[in-house]
């Protein structure tokens, strides 16, 4: 398939209900509608093609960017690469999968989630507390997480809101993990209040750090 091929597909597979909804998280997005499992159809049948990708992701519609993710392999993209889709990938749905498909596996996270933790940028800032929160959880070793919190507690209630998500995850990863922090952790969220009335569907656990947090440890037992 060629781009045309591809954009003519995506666009037949639209849906107003999803353009809707899409708009309605991020007004004025180029887009065609398309649901997540016909997306990842589109993918399938493609398969690996990361000149396609490149192609796809340059159009900057949404649906086109996430089939662009599918058919990516992280080896496929220089740090600079990664960087630019970062950067640009600014709506919700397509950086959580151009973080959860691509940087986090990415073979130069580390250098560029130290990169990416001083940039003004709000979605490169998104992606590097992403990976910190990540590290916070499964490999800390070498993070100084009195200092993360200080970044935190200052810096989280203005922050951007694509940062202010990807921060509020890193707060709720280190009170999770780290008993040690868990007490100040659970002050910095309770201060700042983020997320404490966002509606919450049944079953789901709140943002709220606190919330979060102590739901999180008592399932450790």
């Amino acid at each position: 398939m060629n781009l045309k091929d591809v954009l003519k597909e995506l666009e037949a597979l639209g849906a107003e209900d999803v353009r809707k909804r899409n708009n309605k998280r991020q007004e004025g997005v180029k887009q065609f509608g398309v649901k997540m499992g016909d997306i990842r159809k589109v993918a399938k049948a493609i398969k690996h093609d990361p000149e396609l990708a490149r192609k796809l992701w340059k159009t900057d519609i949404i649906d086109a960017q996430c089939v662009a993710i599918l058919i990516l392999k992280p080896k496929d993209l220089s740090a600079d690469e990664l960087d630019g889709m970062v950067r640009t990938g600014t709506f919700h749905w397509v950086a959580d999968w151009l973080n959860a498909y691509i940087v986090k596996k990415h073979p130069d996270k580390e250098a560029l989630r130290e990169q990416w933790m001083t940039s003004d940028d709000p979605m490169a800032a998104r992606a590097g507390w992403n990976l910190t929160a990540e590290r916070a959880a499964r490999s800390p070793d070498g993070l100084d997480l009195p200092a993360l919190l200080d970044r935190l507690e200052a810096e989280m209630g203005d922050a951007p809101e694509p940062t202010q998500w990807t921060m509020n995850a890193c707060l709720v990863q280190i009170g999770i993990h780290h008993p040690k922090h868990r007490k100040r952790a659970l002050a910095i969220g309770e201060s700042l209040g983020l997320y404490s009335d966002l509606p919450v569907s049944k079953g789901c656990t709140s943002p709220f750090a606190p919330i979060w947090i102590e739901e999180m440890v008592s399932r450790q037992g």
